[in-house]
């Protein structure tokens, strides 16, 4: 009986394409170890991006893979989720207890970017990561609501300095409107949104997280930039509709994404198209297409094309997102997949740094 190498090993695996990394397992540098005594092959990978509920699919392709190959008896393929820390701003200081951060934004208002940011962070949650949110929206804080946290709930103090977020769901949720009173507008000038968000993001209690993902206020403006400026995020999701004027407006948010170095993991496209509950007719409200042209226009990926439903919203405005609510649907599996790949493309963006550091040549 032929004896198995780790070449013919590597060579099988190369023939498996990670959905999320778009790379096999060994191009992406996620093999860690391989054992081989006899006939029995034992693998051990390692994936930079939170999987909880792919990777065990995932090891038992390969190893019935492996398995046919001549020479081997038996394989065993593990498969673990190792999530290191990444930021794009190399002059930013990390922030205590968090590896990574996820801003949420779009250019304009309405498109469902609150929705988006509280799938995406309870996704992740249900992927086995560590995972907090905060609402950055100071006018108009609805994280709250999302998560079902009732109104008027404080967050604890501790050492008269750090707020101790909130928990729903699993989620470490912060958000202005846990310090306001909800029947208040928050009537402040752009400097002084700028700081209170600078402080509550820095002066609050994060515990041991593997993602942040924090829900940016609409627009482009001062308060925008300064965020992207002071915290350091490892990549950005931008919301959008396929209506024109929401896309131009998204187009200005990638490129002020791109003007201060943060990568733009990908778009995210809501009210795609609407079913008719009666009927089951198919009408595209507000355009079509819109959000693939985006992606494609600037070279990234689209995470995830969702429909006009009502259900999205009564989840959303019940305190319990699709995410949770129906986590066997197919908005909910969606919003899973687009979480796997928000992860994957952190990790290979570090991976990219690493390989590559940013040289400067000057004329001196």
């Amino acid at each position: 009986m032929s004896t198995v190498s780790r070449a013919q090993v590597e060579a099988t695996l190369r023939q498996f394409t990670d959905p999320h990394l778009d790379q096999d397992p060994v191009s992406a540098g996620c093999l860690r170890e391989v054992d081989i005594q006899g006939g029995k092959v034992r693998v051990r990978l390692e994936l930079g991006y939170a999987a909880g509920l792919f990777k065990a699919g995932w090891a038992q392709m390969l190893k019935m893979a492996l398995e046919n190959l001549d020479g081997v008896d038996s394989a065993d393929v593990q498969v673990d989720c190792v999530i290191e820390a990444h930021k794009a701003q190399e002059q930013v200081p990390a922030l205590a207890n968090v590896k990574n951060i996820i801003a949420v934004a779009s250019g304009k208002g309405g498109v469902g970017k609150s929705t988006t940011a509280a799938n995406l962070a309870l996704a992740l949650a249900r992927e086995g990561a560590r995972v907090g949110i905060l609402d950055a929206d100071i006018y108009g804080p609805s994280q709250g609501i999302m998560f079902g946290i009732p109104e008027g709930t404080r967050p604890k103090v501790r050492d008269q300095k750090f707020f101790i977020p909130l928990e729903a769901h699993g989620v470490q949720v912060m958000s202005m409107a846990f310090l306001t009173d909800d029947n208040t507008p928050v009537v402040w000038r752009g400097p002084m949104v700028s700081g209170a968000l600078i402080q509550l993001i820095t002066q609050t209690a994060w515990d041991d997280l593997d993602y942040l993902v924090v829900d940016m206020p609409p627009g482009t403006g001062d308060i925008q930039l300064t965020l992207a400026q002071k915290v350091p995020v490892a990549g950005a999701v931008i919301v959008t509709t396929p209506q024109d004027l929401a896309l131009l407006d998204a187009k200005k948010g990638v490129e002020m994404f791109r003007k201060v170095n943060i990568p733009v993991l990908g778009v995210v496209e809501n009210m795609a198209v609407h079913i008719c509950s009666n009927c089951g007719h198919a009408e595209h409200l507000f355009g079509e297409g819109g959000g693939e042209k985006l992606a494609a226009q600037y070279g990234v990926e689209l995470l995830a094309s969702l429909p006009l439903s009502m259900a999205i919203r009564m989840q959303s405005d019940g305190g319990k997102p699709t995410t949770i609510a129906d986590p066997e649907s197919q908005i909910a599996m969606i919003y899973q997949q687009a979480a796997r790949c928000v992860g994957a493309r952190i990790a290979l963006s570090g991976q990219a740094a690493t390989a590559m550091p940013n040289i400067t040549i000057s004329d001196d």
